[in-house]
């Protein structure tokens, strides 16, 4: 069998959490590639919403969740999430990568530091210490999970962390080693075998391509690849199983943090999709920018991934509005181009322009009729708009997510 990928197309926030249950169905396991605890997805099975920061998402579709050596392990957060799994009366046990990195208590204070001594120029992270323990990574100081287990090294790890940073890592390492030690293990060879035995494994990733670290609007980025490429590097698994890459949009656009957003738009109506789309960081609570799809971004994100495929989420948000728009391209400098990459460095200069929609209005139960009946029988205006957006991006939209709750979910045949 081969390998999915589940990706988001614009800066996160795109609702990957949905789309990663609803495509988790029937898979053996379903794979975190990067990122930490500074992630936030969140699945609605009936009246209860689960929120995950470490563990993926689709697990709760019932394969076993992984977590992969490209991410940083956030103890706290795990540990929580096992409790969540429990409860839910999940059936398999996670399996943690022993290459993966651990976020210490001492990343954290770097963190809030570096974002302090930025003053005006501050990124917006979360303050998860996510930079600070990818860079230890990167310097090869870094403690992984199988560190834990050998104990070998771990004194000399600690004590050069120490002096590197001049704080304390601030962790209990034998209470960590017992909290982890069931769950570490192979993953590079768990997943491989999966897929050669012809079991489905699905990768899950997190923020989205315009926050990846090498092809987003850098500096205001996450510390990581967030683009599908990155799945396989992560996990071990190779580029040659890849089957569909599946890429996440909202019907509009959002973004938390600081940086460039062209498309970004203030007043009522920002504060209606806002509310009505419960547009608050999953992991931070912080109000997300919003503002209308933009074409060009969609398009180079599409190209950097290999999207095959696209799954459109909270069009629902959008209903009740008379009019809906979305970028086609930018003016700079005086002319008019729709190319994202070529201006990637200097989006805060780029003027939107837009193409106006007729907007739609449907009631719950018209959604419902579309989840059982299928695509035909989405409002006329929310079909024009959806499959206008296919022929831009030039990838055949196959989901469309017409409400948070798990089941409202119109697939495409």
């Amino acid at each position: 069998m081969s390998v999915d990928v589940v990706v988001g197309l614009q800066w996160g926030d795109e609702g990957k959490g949905k789309i990663s249950y609803v495509l988790s169905r029937g898979a053996e396991a379903v794979a975190r590639f990067q990122g930490g605890a500074n992630a936030g997805h969140t699945v609605k099975i009936g009246e209860t919403r689960y929120k995950f920061n470490m563990l993926p998402a689709g697990c709760l579709a019932g394969p076993r969740p992984v977590i992969a050596s490209g991410c940083l392990l956030d103890p706290e957060a795990f540990e929580k999430e096992l409790q969540l799994l429990q409860t839910s009366g999940h059936r398999h046990q996670p399996l943690v990568s022993m290459g993966a990195h651990i976020v210490l208590p001492m990343h954290r204070e770097l963190d809030g530091r570096l974002e302090s001594l930025r003053g005006s120029s501050a990124v917006g992270t979360t303050r998860r210490g996510i930079g600070p323990a990818y860079a230890d990574k990167m310097l090869r100081v870094g403690i992984r999970v199988g560190d834990l287990l050998s104990r070998r090294s771990l004194g000399e790890k600690v004590e050069f962390l120490r002096r590197l940073h001049g704080v304390e890592p601030g962790v209990d390492f034998e209470k960590l080693e017992k909290l982890l030690r069931p769950f570490a293990g192979n993953v590079q060879g768990f997943l491989n075998e999966v897929v050669e035995s012809g079991g489905r494994v699905l990768l899950e990733g997190a923020q989205g391509t315009l926050l990846d670290i090498d092809h987003g609007t850098y500096p205001y980025v996450t510390s990581s690849n967030t683009i599908s490429a990155n799945g396989f590097v992560s996990t071990g698994l190779p580029i040659s199983r890849k089957g569909q890459i599946i890429g996440v949009t909202k019907a509009y656009t959002t973004r938390v943090g600081a940086g460039p957003f062209p498309t970004e738009i203030t007043g009522p109506t920002a504060e209606t999709i806002r509310e009505k789309g419960g547009e608050y960081g999953t992991t931070t609570g912080r109000p997300r920018r919003i503002g209308w799809l933009d074409i060009p971004a969609l398009r180079y994100a599409c190209m950097v991934n290999g999207v095959d495929t696209v799954a459109v989420t909270k069009s629902d948000v959008l209903s009740g509005l008379p009019t809906v728009k979305a970028c086609v391209r930018y003016v700079v400098d005086g002319v008019e181009t729709n190319c994202f990459g070529d201006f990637l460095h200097r989006l805060d200069e780029v003027q939107p322009v837009y193409e106006e929609f007729r907007g739609w209005s449907v009631d719950e139960d018209g959604l419902r009729r579309a989840v059982e009946k299928g695509w035909d029988e989405l409002p006329p205006n929310l079909r024009e708009y959806l499959e206008w957006l296919e022929k831009q991006l030039r990838v055949n939209i196959s989901i469309a997510s017409v409400g948070e709750e798990a089941s409202l979910t119109v697939t495409r045949r």
